[in-house]
């Protein structure tokens, strides 16, 4: 059995890691909340975006080949943009990710296509690191609130190969954020654009300048960076709440370890009293003898 100086010890060790914890948790409380209001900001801009791409889509009465709309027959390349934190310590959020986009990479290969990885985060590109994959462009250090410029150079990157041929499609693997508990892990297609559907029914008679198809490709870029971020801002938000909800556990399973830690602390002192006392009662015997 350790010794109350040990025990000791360790409560003050594990005091000392709760109040760690629960200020981790307080900080990345707020964080959250800012990145829930970020999320939250670029929805109105990114739904204004789709209605006004569905109803360019739908009025298109030239080709879709040549433009981010053309889909290819034959996929042989295909362009995969993981996004996972740059830190630790979010519980499975991270793992939940990385099997996702394992498994996908795997599906791809089995059907003879070939694979390019683009890594957004620190986490996500260690993984492609240590397990081989080829890694073709990283970003890092995006920081908690990033902007739309900080996206860009990813988001050229894979429609500049969508455009050149060396990519027929390209996919975003990131986590969704539901709520504060719920964090899933998603795979969103980019390229080639997914025209929007709803806005068959509610045509509007607008007039374009200079013309519908110059602003349909002017426009598809922008629809391509704006669903990048989206994911991107996606994922910092269930970061932030998966990291909360894992130092709140952290500080409930600390708090418990004390109790535990506390109650053998003053059942090993009450054995060590017992036994000095009946030591002292045997040599008080032994000398009325």
């Amino acid at each position: 059995m350790p010794s109350t100086r040990e025990i000791r010890r360790r409560i003050r060790s594990v005091k000392n890691m709760t109040q760690i914890t629960r200020a981790m948790e307080m900080v990345s409380a707020s964080k959250m909340r800012r990145a829930q209001r970020n999320v939250l900001a670029t929805r109105p801009y990114a739904d204004r975006l789709y209605d006004v791409m569905g109803e360019l889509t739908s009025r298109a009465v030239g080709g879709r080949k040549g433009t981010l709309l053309e889909v290819r027959p034959n996929v042989k390349s295909v362009a995969v943009i993981l996004v996972t934190p740059d830190k630790g310590l979010t519980g499975a959020m991270i793992t939940n990710v990385l099997r996702r986009v394992g498994r996908f990479v795997l599906d791809e290969r089995e059907r003879g296509r070939q694979i390019d990885v683009l890594g957004v985060g620190k986490k996500g590109r260690d993984f492609l690191v240590r397990t081989g994959q080829n890694l073709v462009a990283e970003v890092t250090k995006l920081g908690d609130y990033p902007k739309l410029v900080d996206t860009l150079g990813i988001a050229t990157t894979v429609i500049s190969g969508f455009r050149d041929g060396r990519y027929d499609e390209v996919y975003v693997v990131y986590s969704e954020f539901v709520n504060t508990l719920v964090q899933r892990p998603a795979v969103k297609r980019l390229l080639p654009v997914e025209p929007p559907n709803e806005a068959a029914e509610k045509q509007v008679d607008y007039t374009y300048e200079p013309s519908q198809e110059e602003v349909m490709n002017e426009l598809l870029p922008r629809f391509v960076e704006v669903q990048l971020y989206q994911a991107i801002l996606e994922s910092i938000a269930s970061e932030h709440s998966a990291r909360m909800v894992a130092m709140r556990n952290a500080t409930d399973n600390a708090k418990e370890l004390t109790r535990d830690l506390t109650l053998t602390y003053n059942k090993t002192r009450q054995a060590n009293i017992t036994k000095e006392v009946s030591e002292i009662a045997s040599g008080a015997a032994a000398l009325a003898e």
